[in-house]
């Protein structure tokens, strides 16, 4: 049975946004996406709506829809929530892996690696995200992986917004580390190592914007403008 078209496009847009190929206020104009996909703009309109309480895309009167522009505060709290949830996750793994999770996890570092050596950085980025996902599935608390995949998403969305130094090798280094925890069953470590990449993800963000000097903004529009030495020509 195939999936309805409000899914398919549902998706599309989705993994576009976490993939960084739909850059935030982006306008998703209805009819060039029914076009593409073939349907009515009923149908794309139910698929924004859709988008638009998963907090990935936002619906302004008289203008459409646009990929959403996560603020500041919203970004701190994302981050937040991703530690107090993901940190305890990790602790309850830690010692619990079975063998053929532990062959999942090394399958999917090897992934990110591959990805990595590439350059694909749509790939790579997919990949890491997934990570989160992949040991939130292994807990086996759906909501929990429902909720995880949301923050994700919007983890995403910041990400662009506020333009992440975080180098994807970095983070692939920190699974790694992760991982290895997990495996030797130290869950202080994990919970440790799982904090404190969340921690240097977030802090590798621009989310303290530098406030200019007022002075030295200014300064250009009220001095007089500088007078230039005129200068007698000289012959040959």
């Amino acid at each position: 049975m195939s999936r309805p078209a409000t899914d398919l496009i549902v998706e599309a847009i989705t993994t576009a946004i976490v993939e960084r190929r739909l850059m935030p206020g982006t306008k998703l104009a209805e009819q060039p996406i029914a076009d593409l996909f073939q349907v009515s703009r009923t149908l794309v309109r139910q698929a924004l709506n859709q988008l638009s309480r998963d907090r990935l895309v936002t619906l302004e009167p008289a203008r459409g829809a646009f990929v959403a522009r996560p603020s500041i505060e919203e970004a701190r709290q994302v981050f937040a929530v991703r530690s107090i949830l993901e940190s305890a996750l990790v602790r309850e793994l830690a010692g619990t892996l079975k063998a053929n999770q532990v062959v999942r996890l090394h399958a999917h570092l090897a992934e990110e690696a591959a990805a990595l050596a590439r350059t694909d950085v749509s790939g790579r980025t997919r990949l890491l995200a997934d990570f989160h996902v992949v040991l939130a599935r292994m807990i086996g608390n759906d909501v929990l992986t429902q909720l995880l995949e949301d923050l994700l998403r919007r983890s995403s969305l910041i990400s662009l917004m506020y333009q992440s130094a975080h180098s994807a090798e970095q983070s692939h280094a920190e699974h790694g580390a992760l991982v290895d925890a997990l495996q030797r069953g130290d869950a202080e470590a994990a919970e440790r190592l799982m904090t404190e990449h969340l921690g240097h993800v977030e802090s590798n963000l621009q989310l303290s914007p530098r406030v200019p000097d007022l002075a030295e903004v200014l300064r250009p529009s009220v001095l007089p403008p500088r007078r230039t030495r005129s200068r007698k020509a000289v012959t040959p």
